[in-house]
C-alpha cells in the first residue's frame, strides 16, 4: 500500500491534474454562485468580488479614474494594490469572466505547482507531498480569487532560479511580488546568501524601472503620481483597521495586548535576522532553503491585514519545512497543529461550532504557523553541519 500511495504521490501527471481541476472547481463555483449582498444598503455584486476588484482596476486605470476608493455599484471592498497590478491584469480583463476568472485561478495554481516542482534536491515525491499539504490552503484561496497562491509561487520559483544561478528570473519574479503586495520585499533577504550581489542588484532595479514604468502605457505622468499618492493614502489609512490572523491579532485576542503594530514588525524582523549573523552556514543548501520557509510564514505572520486566504503562503513554507524536516515528536506535533487548525479549520470538515468559538476569536489559525515559525528559527540558529544529514532529509519520507 505505502508503495503505491508513493506511486502516485510521486506521479506528476496525477498532481497536475488534481490541480487544473481543483482551479476548474473553484472556477465554476464562483461563476455559477450568483449574486450576494455585501453591503447593509442591499447592493448586490457576484459571488467572484475580488475577480471584479482586479478586473476593474484595469479600467478604472485607463478611465483616468482613482484606483483606490470605493466603487460600490462595481464591487465591494477597496483595490489594495499598485498601479503596475491594475495594468498588468489588462491581460485578464480583456476577457469576458467565464475565461478571465478561469485563467486566473489557472495561473495562481500553475505558478505555485511549477515552483514546488522547480526546488532544488527534491524529489518528486517530496514535491507532490508538498503540493497535497498544501492543496486544500490553495483552495481557499482559488475560492476567493485572491493572488495568494501566486504570490507564494513567485516567492518559491524566485528561490529556485537564484539557486540555479538565473538571477535575472529570480530578481524579475521576486520585483513582481513587490508589485502585486508590498511585504514581497521580505524575500530579498534570500540575495544575501548568493555571489555577484551587485548583478542581483543591478537585474532589481532593472524589473523594478519595467514594472513601475507600465502604467505609463495606458496614463500620463501626473495622473501616475495621482494614483501613488492615493495608493499610499490607502495603505496609511488601511494599515489601523485590524490585527487580522497576525501575530499581533494573536497578542490582542489572547492577552489583550493593544499597541501600535510597528514595534511587533521590528521585533519579527529583528528575530526573522537573527541566523542572518551566520555567515559560514550560507554555503548550507538546507540553511538557504529554511530561510526560504521562514520567508514565507514571516510575510503572513506579521502581515495585520492577513486573512484565511492569505496562508497558502505561510503553509507553503510550512509544508516545505516539514517534508524536508526530521520527523521528530515535535515537528509532527507542529506540523498537526497547522493542518488541524490552519488548514482545515476554515472548512466543512471542520466543527463550526469549534471554528466560531474558538478559532476565530482566538486567532487559532495563525498559532501554529508562528509557533513553526519560531522552531525554523531555532532550527536555523542551532543547525550544526555534521548533523545535517541526520536532522533534514531530502530523499522520500513515507
Amino acid at each position: 500500500m505505502n508503495s503505491k500511495i508513493k506511486a502516485i504521490v510521486s506521479n506528476k501527471k496525477i498532481i497536475i491534474l488534481i490541480y487544473f481541476l481543483f482551479a476548474l472547481i473553484a472556477s465554476v463555483q464562483a461563476l455559477l454562485g450568483g449574486r450576494s449582498s455585501f453591503e447593509k444598503d442591499g447592493i448586490e455584486h457576484n459571488n467572484y468580488n475580488n475577480y471584479d476588484i482586479f478586473e476593474n482596476s484595469f479600467y478604472h486605470l485607463v478611465e483616468q479614474k482613482d484606483l483606490y476608493i470605493l466603487y460600490p455599484y462595481e464591487h465591494w471592498d477597496l483595490f489594495k494594490y499598485s498601479p503596475s497590478f491594475a495594468a498588468l491584469f489588462g491581460v485578464f480583463s480583456i476577457f469576458p469572466d467565464w475565461i478571465g476568472l478561469p485563467l486566473w485561478t489557472l495561473l495562481n495554481s500553475f505558478v505555485l505547482l511549477f515552483a514546488i516542482y522547480y526546488l532544488p534536491k527534491l524529489n518528486s515525491y517530496q514535491q507532490g507531498l508538498i503540493l497535497l499539504i498544501i492543496l486544500i490552503e490553495l483552495l481557499t484561496s482559488l475560492q476567493n480569487q485572491q493572488s495568494n497562491g501566486l504570490m507564494a509561487g513567485l516567492f518559491v520559483l524566485s528561490f529556485g532560479m537564484v539557486e540555479k544561478q538565473k538571477y535575472f528570473l529570480a530578481s524579475l519574479f521576486l520585483v513582481t511580488t513587490v508589485f502585486i503586495k508590498l511585504f514581497g520585499v521580505v524575500g530579498f533577504a534570500l540575495f544575501l546568501f548568493y555571489p555577484q550581489k551587485w548583478k542581483l542588484a543591478l537585474y532589481s532595479l532593472t524589473s523594478s524601472l519595467i514594472l513601475f514604468l507600465i502604467p505609463l502605457l495606458f496614463i500620463d505622468f501626473d495622473q501616475y503620481l495621482f494614483l501613488l499618492k492615493s495608493y499610499a493614502n490607502m495603505l496609511s489609512n488601511d494599515y489601523s483597521i485590524s490585527y487580522g490572523f497576525s501575530v499581533m491579532g494573536w497578542l490582542f485576542t489572547w492577552f489583550g495586548l493593544e499597541f501600535d503594530k510597528m514595534p511587533i514588525v521590528l521585533l519579527g524582523v529583528f528575530i526573522f535576522l537573527l541566523p542572518f549573523v551566520r555567515i559560514k552556514e550560507y554555503k548550507e543548501y538546507i540553511f538557504r532553503i529554511l530561510a526560504l520557509t521562514s520567508i514565507l510564514i514571516w510575510v503572513v505572520i506579521f502581515n495585520h491585514k492577513a486573512e484565511s486566504p492569505t496562508f497558502i503562503i505561510a503553509m507553503s513554507g510550512v509544508a516545505i519545512w516539514f517534508v524536508i524536516s526530521e520527523k521528530s515528536k515535535i515537528n509532527i506535533l507542529l506540523f498537526s497543529l497547522a493542518f488541524i487548525f490552519t488548514t482545515l479549520s476554515p472548512t466543512d470538515l471542520f466543527p463550526k461550532i469549534i471554528r466560531d468559538s474558538l478559532v476565530i476569536p482566538y486567532t487559532l489559525k495563525a498559532f501554529p504557523c508562528i509557533l513553526i515559525w519560531l522552531k525554523i528559527i531555532y532550527d536555523m540558529i542551532t543547525l550544526k553541519t555534521n548533523t545535517i544529514n541526520e536532522k533534514y532529509s531530502f530523499a522520500p519520507q513515507i
